[in-house]
């Protein structure tokens, strides 16, 4: 059972984290099942409702209109336990990847774990503060939240609410001035427990429909086929941000976007795409 001030951190680390989005905003009043209430007053990025008994909405893909909208989705991921290699020079950021996307005008949503901004913070602000570019949370450690999850740590359950809660607080220490109210989970695996766990932070978990395969791949070609052949309208692509895990993506995205506009595709952030579902419904 979780002790109601428990609750009230999360929705106040949600809170101050949308607040930060600019003027416009003000930080959403709590309700009483923890969500943030709605107000005619703010505008606040589009959420999905919660799912059955309160659980955390889950969002795979959007609408599949003739409209034909992709977001492109990049994992920044790096372990609590891996700032040793960080160290020791292994790189888990990909700037070129990001000055890429800039060049090609391509909007995406970066889903980036506590450590990573706090390992490269002047990074995390840049990324945030472009419009460009909207960055998610993907949990503090990228510990997995549920048992057999690629082979990653697993996270206690009474500590699956910190994790998003210290990861908003890294993201402002940062200096990213705004974060959205989505979260992925590490390695994508979840369950009811750890939905019903991050119930009262009113985030929606985001997932998606098509898989790069950029992570570990040598072969930015195949990557690149495997991207195109998959998406269809409303998709969200899951790739990485990561250079030493996916050392192959930026060379991937270089020919994936050309191709997709070819085909009349248009680019836009998950936020879009969750907005427009949320406006069918």
């Amino acid at each position: 059972m979780i002790a109601p001030v428990r609750r009230t951190t999360a929705v106040c680390a949600l809170a101050a984290a949308l607040a930060a989005c600019g003027s416009t905003q003000t930080a959403p009043h709590a309700t009483q099942s923890g969500h943030p209430a709605p107000s005619a007053t703010m505008s606040r990025p589009p959420t999905l409702a919660p799912g059955p008994a309160g659980l955390t909405p889950v969002f795979k893909n959007g609408p599949r209109t003739p409209d034909k909208t992709v977001a492109l989705t990049f994992d920044a991921d790096m372990t609590a336990d891996e700032g040793p290699r960080a160290a020791a020079g292994e790189r888990f950021d990909n700037p070129q990847l990001i000055a890429t996307l800039r060049a090609l005008k391509v909007p995406s949503t970066v889903f980036m774990t506590g450590r990573w901004a706090e390992e490269y913070p002047l990074q995390a602000r840049s990324i945030g503060r472009d419009p460009l570019f909207e960055i998610a949370n993907h949990s503090y450690s990228h510990y997995a939240f549920t048992d057999d999850c690629y082979g990653l740590p697993t996270v206690s359950d009474d500590r699956m609410r910190t994790e998003v809660e210290r990861t908003y607080e890294a993201f402002r220490k940062a200096g990213v001035p705004h974060a959205m109210p989505y979260f992925r989970f590490p390695g994508g695996c979840y369950d009811q427990q750890a939905l019903r766990a991050l119930s009262a932070t009113g985030v929606t978990a985001v997932q998606w429909d098509v898989v790069s395969g950029d992570a570990f791949a040598t072969d930015a070609d195949a990557v690149a086929r495997q991207v195109l052949e998959g998406v269809k309208p409303g998709s969200v692509v899951v790739m990485h941000c990561t250079r030493s895990a996916a050392p192959v993506t930026e060379r991937a995205v270089r020919t994936i976007v050309p191709e997709l506009r070819k085909k009349g595709f248009r680019f836009v952030k998950v936020s879009q795409l969750i907005g427009a579902a949320d406006g069918r419904r």
